[in-house]
């Protein structure tokens, strides 16, 4: 055996990545982080009996210098992810290591989800687009003035859904962009609350609901951008109107806690099972999908919400009881003076 080899415990935990050498088929060293993957009696182990993967397996008999990488599944989860990379050392063992890929085919699938989900949404309303123009081009002549412009109207309606969902993804794509750089203006939250319970003004009067501000005296300024701190309030009240009940408050508040400024925004609604609660910030996810498209929604507004929480580098966290109401609390950075 070479003496890179017998140096190999040293060699090996210098790895980030799990690693193990076969020599004469058998494992003859591995570390911390291989014995924390493949079990911690794997010394001397054939490796069949630590990896059972007839492809790493045939790669690994086939090859003279180095294997095939190899895509494993299940090893430390069923839901890991693992790149079999192999060379030979000199005197003739062989180096096996373990890339951890767990990460970045979670990154392929929600990019496949979201494509598939972003062309579902828009698909949708195209179809009903392109339904009722072929009707008021095909038969014009044939069509009731009220029929008319019941189809029109649902011609706009749907255009602006689509819209509605057009820019959202950009303005995603833009908070995206900019996540690594964290805001420093000092902004007083207060206006932008006056400003964005305003602007909610006419959605609060169609649902008969008051838009209750509860603001701290003397609240410190927030380290924010100011248009993505007001997007955000855009949303959450939005959001709270648009899946509260009829007639309920919404009630906004915000105060110091410490280093951060604590914004809430409280509803009294449905409320949010707990199996949906983690997930209700992914992008176009719906807890009842049927009944959010009704209400004009594009099942982005907490995916903004979070992105923008992030880049301010605050937290966000969601209180919700069935039957009660949701509560939405976000924690942002005081200003530093």
């Amino acid at each position: 055996m070479s003496d890179m080899t017998l140096n190999s415990p040293a060699l090996l935990e210098g790895l980030s990545e799990a690693a193990i050498i076969l020599d004469g088929g058998q494992v003859v060293a591995a570390n911390a982080a291989a014995r924390e993957l493949l079990g911690e009696s794997i010394d001397g182990a054939a490796l069949h009996e630590v990896v059972s993967h007839p492809a790493a397996l045939a790669a690994l008999e086939s090859a003279s210098e180095a294997a095939e990488d190899v895509e494993l599944t299940g090893l430390g989860g069923s839901r890991r992810h693992w790149l079999m990379r192999s060379a030979v050392l000199p005197g003739g063992a062989w180096l096996i290591r373990f890339v951890d890929r767990s990460e970045a085919r979670a990154a392929e699938q929600m990019r496949v989800d979201f494509v598939a989900n972003a062309s579902h949404e828009l698909r949708t309303p195209l179809s009903t687009l392109i339904g009722y123009t072929e009707t008021l081009r095909e038969q014009a002549d044939e069509i009731e003035p009220a029929t008319r412009e019941r189809f029109l109207s649902v011609v706009h309606d749907e255009a602006r859904r689509m819209q509605r969902v057009v820019e959202d993804l950009i303005s995603l794509s833009r908070i995206e962009a900019e996540k690594f750089t964290a805001p420093t203006e000092a902004i007083d939250l207060e206006p932008l609350i006056e400003q964005a319970a305003g602007s909610a003004g006419r959605m609060a009067e169609e649902r008969s609901s008051a838009i209750v501000r509860r603001v701290e005296a003397n609240l410190p300024p927030i380290a924010a951008d100011r248009g993505q701190i007001l997007q955000l309030l855009d949303n959450l009240i939005a959001n709270a109107l648009r899946y509260g009940e009829a007639g309920t408050p919404v009630t906004v508040a915000a105060q110091a806690a410490g280093p951060m400024v604590h914004l809430s925004v409280a509803d009294e609604g449905e409320g949010i099972a707990p199996e949906h609660i983690a997930r209700v910030t992914e992008r176009f996810y719906r807890v009842d999908t049927s009944r959010s498209r009704s209400l004009g929604g594009t099942g982005l507004g907490l995916s903004i919400v979070k992105h923008i929480v992030e880049r301010h580098r605050g937290r966000l966290s969601i209180d919700s009881e069935v039957g009660v109401g949701t509560t939405i609390h976000v924690l942002v950075p005081v200003a530093v003076s």
